[in-house]
């Protein structure tokens, strides 16, 4: 699974300079209360976990990332929060004393990416393919009946460079590979290189996709609109 440890100095910077909308992300996520219980997967520096907790004081969050740094940048930024809960822990090997209503991956271990008029595709941060299974079969456990398990939508990938708010460089380099992709991460204050990043992803056809969800007891639930932020899949 991907370590985001050499970007974690740098990932607020460079996610609040465009790169998410977390207002937005957070807008999608609130359409569907009431719930109680949510669980981020992959949840970073806390940045969605913070936006969420400012909306909906009531609700108790839950955090879990594999990233220690990512970690402990989040537990200082939720630190007055008392409804939210981080824990460091590899999704494959999930295990939490509670169950959970919503939870949800934006950018952290899976998510989907629609390009135009395509099939959407799952991107998962996990290379192999038993790994993922495990992981969503650990996921399944900790999801109430009826509950929903929401996957992030993104855009689709390719290479780029654009100045940021402070005016360094980020750059991203894209390679194809063996059932997925790899992704070049970089930030540059003019020659000074501060931080490179590489992360293997694998991918799902959405029919894969769907199918190994659905054989976990979670029923795809067909989106509305052309840019939904996220694709709801039902618990049964």
């Amino acid at each position: 699974m991907g370590d985001y440890t050499n970007m974690s100095g740098y990932y607020d910077l460079i996610m609040t300079s465009g790169y998410y909308n977390y207002e937005k992300i957070v807008d999608n996520l609130v359409q569907h209360l009431p719930f109680s219980n949510v669980l981020e997967i992959g949840c970073g520096t806390g940045l969605i976990m913070e936006t969420l907790a400012k909306r909906q004081p009531e609700v108790v969050i839950t955090g879990v990332d594999l990233t220690h740094a990512m970690l402990t940048i989040a537990e200082q930024r939720l630190q007055t929060f008392s409804q939210v809960t981080l824990q460091h822990q590899n999704v494959t090997e999930l295990s939490l004393d509670n169950s959970f209503d919503l939870p949800f991956s934006y950018g952290g271990v899976w998510y989907f990416v629609i390009d135009g008029d395509k099939e959407p595709f799952l991107v998962s941060h996990i290379a192999q393919d038993e790994p993922n299974r495990i992981g969503l079969a650990q996921i399944a456990k900790h999801v109430k009946a009826g509950g929903h398990l929401l996957l992030g939508v993104q855009g689709p990938h390719h290479d780029y460079a654009s100045p940021i708010s402070n005016g360094m460089l980020y750059s991203q380099k894209i390679e194809p590979a063996d059932h997925g992709f790899i992704k070049h991460y970089y930030l540059a204050d003019g020659e000074k290189k501060l931080m490179a990043q590489t992360i293997h992803y694998r991918t799902y056809t959405f029919t894969e996709a769907l199918a190994l969800l659905k054989d976990l007891g979670f029923i795809y639930q067909a989106y509305a609109g052309d840019k939904p932020q996220f694709l709801t899949f039902k618990k049964s």
